[in-house]
């Protein structure tokens, strides 16, 4: 925490959050010297066509901004830049690309539960998404090309009608800057920006979610309707007549008021919600059980001899003795969260024989769901 990092320009994780996290935007000159990108714009497109990838196409033609969602077809792309400006911006790369989820740990800085994902955009000379504003933090990423990022922090949050994206109306440029291969721009939450390429452009974002309160309070009484237990049913027995029908009675508020009064949680249900939702997959995210899956037997052999690596599309997180992974809770005993909890940093473990039966008992059933694999010979 306390070792400058070239990935922030010379400072340490410590000065970074004190400063610049959810606070002000940070350019970084070569925060990745050498980095030219993981992929070409003709891989990109191919990713954005594969089935359960998420990608968007961003048109301007005419004056006129057009979104398109996947399914993509190769032709989809096709003649575009005869057409106007555009982009393509493929979601969840590091789901698909190792080299993608590699760049994407070099921020294990910040807690995997913040983590959303890498997105990497295209567009050649003139192309981008407009001028608009994100409700999370980002780092921006050059990697083929030069991009001009234009930012303001202007209060001024009005948006184009109409448009179908939230683009800015009246974006008042503040600062700006060319980007070239291996620089990055970090902006906190709510900085209006506007990135234009200035020729064959291809940038890395990698983002982190801040959910609203809105979103977590509705999703954590989902959570607990499967949770509560109230025993009795509404009963009145001592039941009045009453001047008007229709109207509900104080008795009958007083006392279903006393029975939902009972629902209580604690600081445990709230860090179990957090932990399955945070590391809940995202709907179009699949798992692929081994074809021919070992036995037990075998496996706990390769785990010795090998270790196991988290799939691609695995989140995992951890909290006192319990492990989440991909919207399950499991309550295990404190030597095998310490082996698993590895796993959860690291992503992978090497080989051992210090396994406790219940880590690899757990360890089996997640490489039979595939959730992992056993790691490379």
């Amino acid at each position: 925490m306390n070792t400058k990092l070239t990935l922030l320009g010379g400072l340490t994780v410590n000065e970074f959050l004190r400063d610049y996290w959810q606070k002000k935007p940070l350019l970084i000159r070569q925060a990745v010297p050498g980095f030219k990108g993981l992929l070409d714009p003709q891989q990109l497109i191919d990713l954005a066509c594969v089935a359960d990838v998420q990608a968007r196409l961003v048109t301007y033609q005419r004056k006129q901004w057009k979104l398109r969602h996947e399914p993509f077809e190769p032709s989809d792309f096709e003649g575009l830049s005869k057409k106007g400006k555009w982009s393509v911006l493929v979601q969840g790369v590091n789901h698909f690309l190792p080299k993608g989820a590699e760049l994407a740990r070099q921020f294990s800085f910040i807690p995997h539960a913040r983590f959303d994902d890498l997105m990497v955009s295209y567009a050649p000379k003139g192309g981008g998404v407009g001028p608009h504003f994100d409700p999370y933090d980002v780092f921006l990423l050059q990697g083929l090309g030069h991009r001009r990022w234009q930012i303001s922090t202007q209060k001024d949050r009005a948006l184009v009608e109409g448009a179908p994206l939230r683009l800015l109306k009246d974006f008042k440029v503040e600062q700006e800057w060319v980007l070239e291969a291996g620089d990055m721009l970090y902006l906190p939450p709510q900085c209006g920006h506007n990135g234009i390429a200035e020729d064959d452009c291809m940038t890395y974002s990698i983002g982190f979610r801040t959910p609203w309160y809105q979103e977590l309070a509705e999703q954590f009484l989902v959570y607990l309707q499967d949770r509560i237990e109230i025993e009795g049913i509404y009963a009145d027995p001592g039941l009045k007549a009453q001047k008007h029908p229709a109207e509900i009675s104080a008795d009958m508020l007083q006392q279903v008021g006393r029975a939902i009064r009972k629902v209580k949680w604690d600081d445990e249900d709230i860090a179990n919600f957090l932990g399955c939702y945070l590391s809940e997959p995202k709907p179009h995210i699949f798992f692929d059980a081994p074809a021919r899956p070992l036995t037990e037997a075998r496996f706990g052999q390769s785990l010795q001899k090998h270790g196991v690596m988290l799939d691609l599309k695995t989140q995992m997180l951890c909290h006192g003795n319990t492990i989440f992974i991909n919207g399950d809770a499991h309550r295990v005993g404190m030597g095998c969260y310490r082996i698993l909890r590895e796993l959860a940093d690291t992503r992978s473990l090497p080989p051992s024989s210090k396994f406790t039966r219940e880590a690899t008992d757990l360890l089996y059933q997640w490489y039979l769901d595939g959730y992992l694999t056993p790691r490379a010979r």
